[in-house]
This record gives C-alpha cells, sequence and structure tokens, in this order.
C-alpha cells in the first residue's frame, strides 16, 4: 500500500513509519514541517531505505498535498501532524489552531479533491485516518469512570479543545461529503525517540544529568501509559482494516499516577545506572500545578480488541526498562536538542517547591 503520513519526523510519526517501512510490499511519503519537536534523526534506521520518501511540506498547503498524494498514487492517509504540548497551548494556543484546526481543514480538503478524482477499487480501499487523544473527553474523576468512544467531549486546555475540533471536522467531511475517514483516540504514549519535554523523557534525562525532576502539584494526576510501538500497531490496523466513520479507543490499560511515573523511573536508574551517592528519588521535586490539569484519563479499549484483534504487547514496566535503556545507550539522539530550556524552565513549570 502506498501511505501519506503528516508529522512522520515527530515522536509517533516516525514509529508509525519505521513499522510501515519494515515491510517492503508499502510505500511510505513522510510529509512534515519541521517544528521545533520534528526531528529526522528519528528515522535514520529508513532514511536510505527505497520504499520511504521524505517531504519537507505544510499540511496548510493544500495544493502541494494535493500533488503529493496524486504523484505518490496514495491509498492512505496517516493524519498524525499537529501541535501536542499542553503547556504549550497554554502559552500560546494560536500555533494550535493554526495547525490543529486550520491544517486539518486544508489537508481534508486536498484528501477531498484527490479521493473524488479516484476509480473503482483504488476509490473504495482509500482512507483518511485521523490520529487523535483521549483529552478531548476532559477529565475523569480519580475513583471512576472509563473514556469509550461514546463518551461526549469536554475539553479542557487549548490543546485538547483544538484536537477535539479537528476530529468534528474529520467527521463532518464523512457525514457530509463521503470521505472514507476512520479516527484514533489514544491515550499518553511513552517510548524511544520522545521529544525531551514530555514526562517520562525529561524525568529521564533530567535524572542522569542530576537536575531536579518536576511533578506537577502533588503528583496526583493519573494518566493510562501506551508504549509507542504498541500505539504504531494499532495505528497500522486501524488505518487499514477500520471500517469508515467509525473511531476506536487506544489505551495501554496501564493507569498510573505521575508520581508513579518519576518514582519508577528513579527506580530504574538506581538499579541500570546507580548514582555515586543517594538516590535519583531525591531529585524529585514538586511544582505548581499547570491551569486546568484534568485529574485522570482512562481509556477502554475494548472496541479495537474485539474488532481488529490488537492488544498492547507491552506492560508499563516492561516498556518504561525498554525506554530508560534507550535513553541511556542512544545520547546521539537527544544531546543535539537537550539544553536548558528543556530541563524544566521551558515547559511553563514553576521551578519552585509548592508550599
Amino acid at each position: 500500500m502506498n501511505f501519506l503520513v503528516t508529522g512522520g519526523a515527530g515522536f509517533i510519526g516516525s514509529a508509525v513509519c519505521r513499522l510501515l517501512c519494515s515491510k517492503p510490499e508499502n510505500h511510505v511519503v513522510n510529509v512534515d514541517k519541521l517544528t521545533y519537536a520534528g526531528n529526522l534523526a528519528s528515522l535514520r534506521s529508513i532514511g536510505n531505505n527505497p520504499n520511504y520518501t521524505f517531504v519537507q511540506a505544510d499540511i496548510g498547503d493544500a495544493p502541494q498535498i494535493g500533488a503529493l498524494l496524486r504523484q505518490h498514487e496514495t491509498d492512505v492517509i496517516i493524519h498524525l501532524a499537529a501541535e501536542s504540548h499542553v503547556d504549550r497551548s497554554i502559552d500560546g494556543p494560536s500555533a494550535f489552531v493554526d495547525t490543529n484546526i486550520v491544517g486539518t481543514f486544508q489537508l481534508l480538503t486536498a484528501a477531498l479533491e484527490y479521493w473524488r478524482g479516484l476509480a473503482g477499487s483504488r476509490k473504495a480501499a482509500f482512507r483518511f485516518h485521523h490520529v487523535s487523544t483521549d483529552e478531548v473527553y476532559g477529565d475523569l474523576p480519580f475513583d471512576s469512570g472509563i473514556f469509550t468512544e461514546d463518551t461526549p467531549y469536554a475539553p479542557s486546555s487549548p490543546y485538547a479543545a483544538s484536537k477535539a475540533a479537528s476530529d468534528h471536522l474529520v467527521r463532518a467531511w464523512h457525514s457530509t461529503y463521503g470521505l472514507p475517514v476512520v479516527l484514533s483516540n489514544c491515550s499518553n504514549n511513552y517510548g524511544p525517540y520522545q521529544f525531551p519535554e514530555k514526562l517520562i523523557p525529561l524525568g529521564v534525562l533530567n535524572a542522569l544529568h542530576g537536575k531536579p525532576i518536576p511533578v506537577y502539584g502533588a503528583g496526583a494526576n493519573v494518566r493510562d501509559w501506551l508504549f509507542v510501538e504498541d500505539h504504531a500497531r494499532a495505528l497500522e490496523l486501524v488505518a487499514t482494516s477500520g471500517v469508515p466513520g467509525e473511531s476506536y479507543n487506544i489505551g495501554g490499560n496501564s493507569e498510573r499516577t505521575n508520581l508513579h511515573v518519576v518514582k519508577t523511573i528513579c527506580d530504574v536508574l538506581d538499579r541500570m545506572r546507580p548514582k555515586a551517592t543517594g538516590s535519583y528519588h531525591d531529585l524529585i521535586t514538586f511544582v505548581r500545578d499547570r491551569p486546568g490539569h484534568d485529574r485522570r484519563y482512562a481509556i477502554d479499549a475494548e472496541k479495537i480488541r474485539r474488532e481488529l484483534g490488537w492488544r498492547p504487547s507491552e506492560t508499563f514496566e516492561s516498556g518504561l526498562e525498554r525506554t530508560i535503556r534507550w535513553y541511556i545507550e542512544n545520547d546521539w539522539w537527544w544531546q543535539p536538542i537537550r539544553g536548558g530550556n528543556y530541563a524544566g524552565e521551558r515547559l511553563g513549570l514553576s521551578t519552585e517547591p509548592t508550599p
């Protein structure tokens, strides 16, 4: 199949590209604008593959995207390009509106024109897969509830609101124009090649450098953690076997508090890379909570298990150990992008301890 992956130089997108390119019968066109979180080093292992093509382009440029779809005779679009960091969306929401809403609209415009020009089996087989987040559903109590595909949307942050808007656009293009779309909403991803502003790589790299490991509030917020390679497998399944018009929740069945995640990172590092004195736990620092911080996310992934046969292969503990070992062994990847701006201050975090 011929895939066009948007945002393929990002964390999840690069995992998808590596997975798809591992099958010689596929051809993958990676379209990425290469903003701050796009990193072609994440694609070094497939950069010279004959079934991989990189194009630096903006999803907001509908004519260029349309030309690429025609040139490469695209069968499936997997749309991952997005601004995705909640703290950044609080500080500067306009970029999230531009990319996540307007960019998705322009991509849909190009996809619809291209799909209308197809015929026969190629038109019937075409899919537009929109990749979204569990954050569109909003907040759950600590002790009850779980997100299903029918949970009403109630986004709390500018990031979540922009993704919710793009989800609605995609569904409208299916209902109004018949564009064969599938959607997926995932829980928190982690794994190799994740940009160092996110909780797990930030915690690992700060610990290795002897810097404070920031934890919002009391660290009680709960997330469902999903290993990125498990997510990539699920995305391929949804894109190629999902039912048009349907959405699929993808989760790791691994709810953990943020404090538990950070403490587990410290436990693993104490075993893998012991400090000369003391424990990495000594670096945990509680910082002021961010505005509108959702208490808990939890995904019910029964539908994708039942209908498509997917389930995660990694537990949280096994996936985290793989992730930490990767960061220890692959400083060639993170050293060029690691700096003072990603040691806590750039994240919009107060570095003052919580009273």
